[in-house]
């Protein structure tokens, strides 16, 4: 990639530089064949595929040329925003299970030049022949390990048989596997192997800190808090085992005054996405989650990693770790064990206990709220459209607008708390680009 190109697509991306990793990447995947890249959690592995893509797509031919397949809906509508972020000019879709199939038939009335998609989705579309499958010349599998624990292994394999014309085939992943399964078709793969010379999540660093707490409750919800309010208001993740715990856990929790959010694979889609986007941009500062948020979702600057329940695996308690000290940050992992409880043997580093006092105030409420727009990109409405008429008709000061989003249908913005009523009362029955919006407030 020639360097003026790299330079607009880190300004476009809000990046300075490319990690080693990602220019290693960017070199291998125009030249190569079959590339197979591994690297940690955390290290920006979608900005290490994803930029040199555009070399391969071939102008003049309509259709599908290159299919990105990860293991989740929010994976796959992350990598369709980071790919729209960098503005190539050539058109992306993202098709997951959760929503109407017509929508998808849709947007395959001009198809996409870039599909990315869950795989069974991608294996409904291809059994109905919804797209012409001839033009596909890359596939790639992001966090393919998570693909095969998930057991896609069958739609995977019936994906590639389905593509006569796959020139160039692409693992992404944060473990490596002991062998490349046949379906695959790959064979004297260049690998990019980043995870030997990268500290690991869950190894103490001057980055990342392992601390442990103990309770003296079997039921740690006590500990938790005491642990939230030692912590402060920065944001964590706190990761439980089961769906049913993390209802559970985030209930006791908004009940002891602490606010909060639950994620997991059981809520709807429209609520999940909603979740993720008030964790990014303010609005809720403690995420209660399965180990769905351990890998693989586009959640900056998490402080800490609370393992509420350890999970039974080293792989699970190495991505849950990751999502901390993310991109050479800092970050806190912290173990919440029965004083009966022993440390499972995957925890090498002995962390550190640390005691918590009961003294400490609760950490105080977010200074964000999430705004809700039922206008999207649909509507040719822009995020600039949006901070405009919140600033300008709104009444507010830049300082006082955070974060926005703007979906298909709709859009999401942060505002500072003491303002989400005075913005709401000064855009009632206004216009916004010369039509009325309804404009709500996301409240718990």
């Amino acid at each position: 990639m020639s360097k003026p190109y790299t330079d607009q697509l880190l300004a476009r991306l809000g990046f300075e530089a490319w990690n080693e990793m990602q220019l290693a990447t960017h070199r291998a995947i125009p030249g190569k064949k079959n590339v197979i890249l591994l690297a940690p959690t955390g290290t920006g592995k979608t900005l290490a595929f994803l930029p040199p893509l555009p070399e391969l797509l071939e102008t003049g031919k309509p259709g599908v040329q290159v299919l990105v397949l990860t293991p989740s809906r929010e994976l796959a509508l992350q990598t369709e925003d980071v790919w729209r972020k960098m503005n190539t000019g050539w058109k992306v879709s993202s098709f997951y299970g959760g929503r109407s199939f017509s929508t998808d038939t849709g947007k395959l009335q001009e198809p996409p030049t870039v599909l990315i998609g869950t795989p069974g989705r991608i294996t409904d579309h291809i059994s109905k022949e919804t797209f012409d499958r001839q033009q596909v010349h890359t596939i790639i599998l992001d966090e393919f390990d998570k693909l095969l624990a998930l057991g896609f292994e069958e739609e995977l394999s019936y994906i590639i048989r389905s593509l006569p014309n796959l020139r160039k085939r692409i693992l992404v992943s944060a473990t490596g596997a002991k062998e490349i399964p046949a379906f695959t078709g790959i064979s004297e793969p260049h690998i990019l192997d980043f995870t030997a010379t990268s500290n690991e999540p869950g190894q103490t660093t001057d980055k990342f800190k392992l601390q442990l707490v103990r309770s003296a409750e079997k039921d740690k919800i006590k500990t938790l808090v005491q642990l939230l309010c030692h912590t402060g208001p920065g944001s964590a993740l706190i990761f439980c085992n089961h769906r049913e715990a993390v209802d559970r856990t985030a209930g006791l929790l908004r009940k002891q005054g602490i606010a909060c959010a639950a994620f997991h694979g059981g809520m709807d889609q429209d609520t999940r996405e909603l979740t993720l986007t008030r964790f990014r941009n303010g609005s809720v500062h403690f995420l209660v989650t399965t180990d769905l948020a351990g890998r693989g979702l586009d959640i900056p600057d998490v402080g800490h990693v609370i393992h509420y329940h350890l999970p039974h695996t080293e792989e699970d308690f190495t991505h849950r770790n990751g999502r901390t000290a993310r991109m050479y940050a800092e970050g806190t992992a912290w173990l919440i064990l029965h004083e009966s409880e022993t440390l499972p043997a995957y925890v090498t580093d002995k962390p550190e206990t640390t005691s918590l006092s009961e003294d400490l105030p609760f950490p105080p409420p977010p200074s964000w709220v999430t705004v809700y727009i039922n206008g999207g990109k649909k509507n040719k409405i822009s995020k600039g459209d949006i901070a405009g008429f919140f600033i300008k008709t709104g009444d507010l000061e830049k300082n006082e607008l955070g974060m926005i989003e703007v979906k298909d249908q709709c859009s999401y913005a942060a505002v500072k708390s003491n303002k989400a009523k005075h913005l709401q009362q000064n855009v009632q029955q206004q216009k916004m680009k010369g039509k009325n919006y309804k404009i709500t407030l996301i409240r718990d």
